[in-house]
């Protein structure tokens, strides 16, 4: 056990960087008098860091305090978070933040988000019973089966709007029933919820999460307790919900000695999916009515559009979208496909199996560059490339049952991978416009995907729209803004936020060009 205590478009051919580097930090010029700091935590898939943003009307400035590894751990079969290093780089990072600040400064609020599903459980005295399990271990295999014995899919859906996922986090704890850790259980806590349960000593859950457990009903943003009697899911286990810009306690003493911070400092809750914080961060004129839409990228890709009310529509759940809430009201309608995870993947099989000097990823990615388009594609979004180890063979051994030529060394698996996932965001695009029936004449590329060039042209190709690339660090920066107007620093909606990250952020610019039968004939290959 535990103890209690993240004009014209034109195209660049720069050299693509890697997509899991670090973002250059903003420069460190000192801010305005009395300009207000605030601290974002930003947990991914493979890495947390906490930054140090500065926001004020015209102002908008990131910089990188501290970023820490996040690696899981399998124990006895079944693969857990790390969540005590995770908690030990947060209190790293926050004291690193402290460092940054001018003179006596000191923080003026801390917002966390982090990854979705995955949760924490905790007995009554708040002690923590266990790792996390993560969402990539097999324990809910045949999880959905088992919900649909129980409320057909359809109904399901209708109820909740969440995409089929075999992770989420109904089904983790249906495959949890019976065990000795959930009858212990009198609390759960999302991960961004148990960070800052840590940190404060209060519990919460964050509404922008709590919409991925697949027990929130989208239209009414409140529990659907309906579902959750249905399934015999005791809500009270869910402490009450926040939203973005609410509240979320103050740093405890104990935290504010740890990290050599002065207080009080507050901790606000911000839209702690940190797809949420990046689609609050897309520079895109307006909000849900906008004529854009978005593909957030990282170890996954979220690809979609944002709009007012959720798609409930059977249609909707045939093509595998999902309803998750987002910051200020909004609903991104949007399917979740595997991302830059393949990629991620492979390359850590060839740095293994070269001893660590495998090759590196700026040179894969300007061979692939030249490699020929489209020459091999697999379906980004295929179950089968969900667990890790053995990504290339797997990507080889798909394009080999599919009839298609192997990839023939890393560079072409790269490409193979890149088409792929691009061909994912083309679908993806396409199918948010077909069935939310919104116009879209831009595609939106934020995080860590955003510094990778030939992804970011593939997917203007692919989907024969401009695509606007960046800011990279989105999770952070929406995690910022949310801060930054609930402490008053900035006012109005998300169209006053996104024009300050236009006016103020780098971005780059990808007009499409290529072949767009060839997508054409790629995508009907995959799709059969």
């Amino acid at each position: 056990m535990i103890p209690a205590t993240r004009p014209a478009q034109s195209r660049s051919r720069e050299v693509p960087v890697s997509p899991a580097s670090p973002a250059s930090p903003a420069s460190p010029a000192s801010p305005a008098s009395g300009a207000l700091f605030f601290a974002a935590v930003d947990l991914g898939a493979s890495s947390g860091r906490v930054m140090v943003g500065t926001a004020g009307p015209g102002t908008l400035r990131l910089r990188e305090a501290h970023r820490f590894p996040n690696r899981p751990v399998r124990v006895g079969g079944t693969l857990y978070w790390d969540v005590l290093a995770l908690y030990r780089g947060v209190l790293d990072g926050l004291r690193a933040a402290g460092r940054l600040l001018p003179g006596p400064g000191r923080l003026a609020s801390v917002g966390i988000d982090s990854w979705a599903v995955d949760h924490g459980l905790l007995d009554a005295s708040g002690t923590l019973l266990g790792n996390p399990v993560h969402y990539r271990d097999g324990r809910t295999a045949g999880a959905a089966e088992r919900a649909a014995a129980v409320m057909p899919a359809e109904e399901l859906y209708a109820a909740t709007g969440l995409q089929h996922q075999p992770f989420n986090t109904l089904h983790q704890l249906l495959a949890a029933r019976g065990t000795p850790v959930l009858a212990a259980a009198r609390h759960l806590l999302l991960i961004p919820d148990l960070i800052a349960y840590w940190l404060t000593g209060e519990m919460g859950t964050e509404l922008t999460n709590a919409s991925t457990t697949q027990l929130v009903d989208p239209r009414t943003g409140d529990w659907s307790r309906p579902v959750a009697e249905a399934f015999g899911v005791d809500l009270s286990l869910f402490p009450p919900l926040r939203r973005p810009g609410d509240p979320a306690g103050e740093l405890s003493a104990e935290v504010l000695r740890e990290c050599g911070l002065t207080g009080p400092v507050p901790v606000t809750a911000v839209g702690s999916h940190d797809t949420a914080s990046a689609v609050a961060a897309v520079p895109a004129q307006g909000r849900g009515d906008g004529r854009f839409a978005y593909v957030a990228t990282g170890t996954w890709s979220l690809a979609g559009v944002e709009l007012d009310a959720p798609v409930l529509t059977e249609a909707s759940r045939a093509a595998n979208f999902t309803n998750e809430l987002g910051v200020d009201g909004t609903v991104r309608h949007l399917r979740n496909v595997m991302g830059l995870w393949p990629l991620q993947e492979c390359l850590r099989a060839w740095e293994s199996g070269a001893g660590g000097r495998g090759p590196r990823l700026e040179t894969l990615l300007r061979r692939a560059a030249k490699a020929p388009p489209l020459r091999s594609v697999v379906d980004a979004g295929d179950p089968g490339f969900l667990a890790p180890g053995r990504m290339p063979e797997r990507v080889a051994e798909a394009c080999r049952r599919t009839g298609q030529p192997v990839p023939r060394d890393p560079a072409e698996t790269v490409r193979c991978v890149l088409d792929s996932l691009a061909l994912a965001h083309r679908r993806a695009v396409a199918d948010a416009r077909r069935l939310s029936d919104r116009e879209v004449a831009v595609v939106h590329l934020v995080g860590g995907g955003a510094r990778n060039e030939l992804l970011c042209r593939l997917t203007a190709d692919a989907c024969g729209l401009p695509v606007v690339a960046g800011p990279a660090e989105a999770a952070a920066l929406g995690n910022v803004l949310v801060q930054a107007r609930a402490a008053g620093a900035l006012h109005g909606g998300l169209a006053g936020l996104r024009s300050l990250v236009r006016s103020t952020q780098p971005l780059r610019h990808h007009g499409p060009m290529g072949d767009r039968d060839a997508w054409r004939r790629a995508e009907a290959a995959v799709c059969g």
